[in-house]
């Protein structure tokens, strides 16, 4: 096991391996820009994601995509590119002590005014879906979000799903459900009135992210689950393996995938769903 690795893992780092906060933040528009800050303003503006008068609950797990998006997040503020409040939520839905002082370390370095509550959903998960917890997890832990983002006066809630997470969901969905369906970069709560989910680093690779966390000296949570981890293996990491390897023989065909998500032809699907209702091309068929 790595440092880097360790220290995800729950171990608190040492200070003097931790940029200064003035160096990060110059890092993320300097030497990142190109890479973190101009995607994170074109994804903002191209998906239409932050109006004025928004407050958004900004959702930090610790990891290295949410701990990046808040500070991209603050200094969208800083420039006044929109008028819009903050607030910096966090949930302990059971987390070992040192992964929680951890989170909360690294936090307090990067200065994120952290909103920490408890909510114990992975015990919960563990007992209602012992073979498969994951989705009922992750169906709790958004709700609990938006409950508590809605507590604190806010709009929306801003997650820290990237470029690669689309990807990913697309062939996921395509190889495990037999659909077409892919991650949006926005969308209204179903049950949370005028509440919607934003997701700001949708143009963003991770490896971009991993490196600017590296070269900050950041070492973020990446093991945290206490139930998934032990009980079945990542299908998101098998097909993040697949993609890498498929670009041995087709360079760019993660950008191809990205893009298939924004050039759907409706001329030429044969089944589509809308608003849960099955659809076929045979409806129209005859007014071809």
């Amino acid at each position: 096991m790595t440092e880097f690795e360790g220290a995800a893992c729950g171990q608190i780092m040492p200070e003097e391996s931790r940029k200064p906060l003035g160096e990060i933040e110059k890092l993320m528009i300097t030497k990142y820009r190109k890479k973190l800050w101009t995607k994170f303003i074109k994804g903002v503006k191209d998906y239409q994601l932050i109006q004025s008068g928004d407050k958004i609950a900004v959702a930090i797990s610790g990891g290295k995509d949410s701990l990046v998006m808040a500070k991209l997040f603050q200094e969208l503020r800083k420039n006044g590119i929109a008028n819009f409040d903050l607030e910096f939520i966090a949930m302990d839905p059971g987390y070992h002590p040192s992964i929680k002082e951890l989170l909360v370390d690294n936090c307090k370095h990067l200065n994120i005014p952290l909103h920490i509550f408890e909510y114990q959903v992975f015990e919960i998960a563990q007992e209602k879906a012992k073979d498969y917890p994951c989705y009922i997890c992750a169906k709790m832990r958004r709700g609990a979000l938006y409950a508590k983002a809605k507590e604190l006066g806010c709009n929306k809630v801003a997650l820290g799903h990237h470029y690669n997470d689309v990807i990913e969901t697309t062939m996921l969905n395509l190889f495990y459900t037999g659909n077409f369906k892919t991650m949006l970069p926005k969308l209204k709560a179903q049950n949370f009135d005028n509440m919607e989910l934003i997701r700001p680093m949708y143009l963003i690779e991770e490896k971009d992210i991993t490196a600017f966390t590296e070269n900050s000296g950041i070492w973020p949570l990446n093991c945290a689950c206490m139930v998934a981890s032990k009980k079945i293996g990542s299908k998101r990491e098998e097909m993040k393996t697949f993609i890498e390897n498929m670009k041995e023989t087709f360079p760019h065909v993660d950008r191809k995938i990205f893009r298939a998500g924004h050039n759907v032809n409706m001329d030429c699907i044969i089944g589509w769903q809308k608003d849960g209702e099955k659809h076929s091309y045979l409806e129209e068929y005859d007014k071809m």
